[in-house]
Formats: C-alpha cells, sequence, structure tokens
C-alpha cells in the first residue's frame, strides 16, 4: 500500500540511500508525496522468471535490481509501464511464432506477479483506473511491448495484447523489422513498412499509446504525421546532451511538443557509454546472483567494485540526468516532459541508481524554481492527458 508522508519518511531515513538524498528535504519530500509519480519503462518484468521476488527490497549493489516495491515506496513511485520486452530476432515466420509465445509468456508472468500482489498493485488500461488506484492507496501497473516483431505480419494480434491489458507498443527495438527501421538498424524501409503504416492505423483504433523510442527518424516523422493521437517516446533523451542516434534532436522534441506528444526522459546514452568484455562478463555472473553462494556473491560484489574503478561503465551522474531534464523541458515545455528511465533495462545514473532516489528529482526541479503545478505534469499528469487523448481519439466516430 501507499505510505503515508511520514511513514515513507522515516524509511528514507534509515534507507542506505538516505546518505544520497542529503538533498531532499522534508518540504521536497512531502511536495513529491502528494503527487502521483508514474514511469513508462520499467523492464523490472526481466527478472520475474527466475524466481526473483518483487515483494521483497533488494539492493543495487548486489543484484543490479532497481524496481520492487519496498523501493517503490521509499521513492515514491506510484507505477507505470511494465515492458513485455522481446530481443529482436530473425524475420520470418518461423522467428515470428518464437517471438509471439515469448511475448505471451512474459505477459503471464507479469500477470501473475501482478495476481500474487493483488492487495497491493493494480493493472490498470485507463487514466480514470490509474487514478482511482492511486487514490485506494494501491500502486498503478499497466502493460506496454517494446518491439511489435511478436505481431509477425498478423496485426490481429495486437486486440490479443489488448485484452490481456497492453495500452502502449513500439514498432521496433534496436534492430529493423517487419514494421519499421531502426535508429541502430539498417535503413531498409526509409522509415515505417507498409505494414508499419497500417499498425499505426491499429494502434489508434484501439486506444493504444504509440511509442517512438528505438524507431528511426524518418519512422518517427512519419508516425507523428499518420497517429490521429499523439505520441509519445517513453525512454529517450536529448541529443543536443549526447549525440546518440537513440536520441531527438531539437527540432524532433519540438515536432513531438507541438502534436501534443510527450518524451519521457531516459537515463542512458547520456555520455558515451563503455563496452568491453569485462562488463559483459559481469552482466552475465549477476544474472546468477539468486543461485550463487555467499562467498560467490561477495567475490562478485568485489570485482566489480575492481571493475567499476579501473573502468567506469558510464560517467552519467545525477547531474548529468538533471541537464538532460531541464533542457527537453527548456525545448519542449513542461506540458509535454515525463520520466522513462529504463529502470532494469540498462537505465541508472550515479546518484540515481534506483527508484529510491526518484525524490532528487522533485527536489532539484524545486529548486530551479519550477512550479509545483508543473512538477506533478512531469510525474505524471501528462501521461495521463495523453492517454485521455489517445483513448478519446480511438471513441471518436472517424475510428470506426
Amino acid at each position: 500500500m501507499r505510505l503515508a508522508f511520514a511513514a515513507a519518511l522515516s524509511l528514507v531515513l534509515l534507507s542506505p540511500a538516505a546518505a544520497q538524498q542529503s538533498d531532499v528535504t522534508p518540504e521536497d519530500r512531502y511536495v513529491h508525496d502528494r503527487m502521483m509519480v508514474l514511469d513508462t519503462h520499467l523492464d523490472v518484468p526481466l527478472r520475474f522468471r527466475d524466481g526473483w521476488d518483487f515483494g521483497d527490497h533488494h539492493y543495487f549493489a548486489e543484484d543490479n535490481s532497481q524496481v520492487d516495491l519496498p523501493r517503490m515506496a521509499l521513492g515514491g513511485l506510484d507505477g507505470g509501464f511494465f515492458v513485455i520486452y522481446t530481443p529482436q530476432g530473425e524475420v520470418t515466420p518461423a522467428g515470428y511464432r518464437q517471438a509471439r509465445d515469448a511475448a505471451l509468456l512474459r505477459a503471464s508472468e507479469i500477470h501473475r506477479m501482478l495476481s500474487a500482489y493483488r492487495d497491493d498493485v493494480a493493472l490498470v488500461t485507463t487514466a480514470n483506473e490509474a487514478e482511482q488506484a492511486w487514490r485506494e492507496g494501491k500502486r498503478i501497473a499497466f502493460l506496454s511491448i517494446e518491439n511489435s516483431w511478436p505481431l509477425g505480419d498478423d496485426l490481429s494480434l495486437l486486440e490479443t495484447f489488448h485484452k490481456l491489458g497492453v495500452r502502449m507498443a513500439g514498432p521496433v527495438h534496436s534492430r529493423t523489422n517487419q514494421l519499421a527501421d531502426s535508429t541502430t538498424g539498417e535503413a531498409r524501409w526509409r522509415g515505417l513498412s507498409p505494414l508499419g503504416r497500417r499498425w499505426v492505423a491499429e494502434m489508434n483504433r484501439l486506444g493504444m499509446l504509440i511509442d517512438v523510442s528505438h524507431s528511426s527518424d524518418a519512422a518517427f516523422d512519419q508516425m507523428v504525421e499518420l497517429s490521429r493521437a499523439p505520441v509519445i517516446a517513453s525512454h529517450s533523451g536529448p541529443k543536443a546532451i549526447f549525440d546518440h542516434p537513440r536520441n531527438l534532436d531539437d527540432e524532433r522534441l519540438r515536432r513531438l511538443a507541438r502534436s501534443g506528444g510527450v518524451l519521457f526522459l531516459n537515463s542512458l546514452f547520456l555520455t558515451p557509454g563503455v563496452s568491453s568484455e569485462g562488463h559483459d562478463d559481469m552482466e552475465q555472473r549477476q544474472r546468477r546472483w539468486a543461485q550463487m553462494s555467499d562467498e560467490e556473491r561477495r567475490q562478485m560484489l568485489r570485482d566489480r567494485a575492481a571493475l567499476e574503478a579501473a573502468q567506469p561503465f558510464s560517467n552519467a551522474d545525477f547531474e548529468t540526468y538533471m541537464r538532460a531534464l531541464l533542457h527537453v523541458i527548456r525545448v519542449m515545455g513542461a506540458d509535454h516532459v515525463g520520466l522513462g528511465a529504463d529502470w532494469d533495462g540498462g537505465g541508472g545514473v550515479r546518484g540515481l541508481e534506483d527508484v529510491s532516489l526518484l525524490p532528487r528529482i522533485t527536489a532539484r526541479l524545486r529548486r530551479e524554481g519550477i512550479s509545483e503545478a508543473d512538477i506533478a505534469k512531469i510525474m505524471s499528469g501528462n501521461l495521463m492527458r495523453v492517454m485521455r487523448q489517445v483513448q478519446a481519439a480511438a471513441a471518436a466516430p472517424s475510428a470506426g
């Protein structure tokens, strides 16, 4: 259940993360806890298959995890979009079948978690349902699809996922597929494929949020143009802070804002990253955390600390993240910005390692002179607004 302010504050002060939140005053925390706080890209379902318990308090320093129910309470995170992610594979009938089955399995794993914690977390499909769950003191779980490759060439599967509760999807991930070109893939379609254009129309018909993150610039432009409702970028960043293919240039940020859309700020691709065999090996070791003995865990923590000291994976820190957030607010306006940090999908920066530290964002925005009303829009209001617009467009007579 959502903790009252006093209880939440006492937990924060007792938390190992409390030392990193010395910049959060009691008034900052009070303001933060009065708001509904949502993130549009939570990759924690990747962990549900391995016996990892969403209800336990885990620690980033131990298993690299970033989201669980206790830390959501500590950070005042009320919920967001739990992601059905499918890494891109072969664009063939056999590949489609494998991807479809994997996506349906992931959806069932999310539903199983929600069933286990039904008193604490509510599956919601509309803005009204989210706000009602929040008033009742429950966490909020929307469902989304990252990479629509599992649909194959059968767009009727979108309706299947819609019946399972999915209300957001992006066409593509890190490689070009049958629907669209990826920012990091080949330019096969010069944006959307013919099937991808029909995908946009079906998403509009069903009242599902179109997510442009991972899509090429050309595909972005075409989705903004074709969609009858605003689109969003669920976990993207500004190219002005770091020139990476996954980030959007200022003109596209303005175009997204003019169309009524929202950019939910990622915490990845803010500085150059480091890819090395050592980091890859460490990631593989950490996936075995649940099966390790105590000594194996201690050794892994020592090894990771040594690796980070010698070769930090990223130079990004909380100040880097705030520079990016303040930049997109200046370019787009507070009505078109939100949070989508890619938790448990590679996101997080130093000083914002997991969701327990989210009050730091509210505190910093207040010190930058941003009004409480605008902060509330960034924390969830903009998401609620665009969801209502998407669902209203689907209900309009022209949708038929």
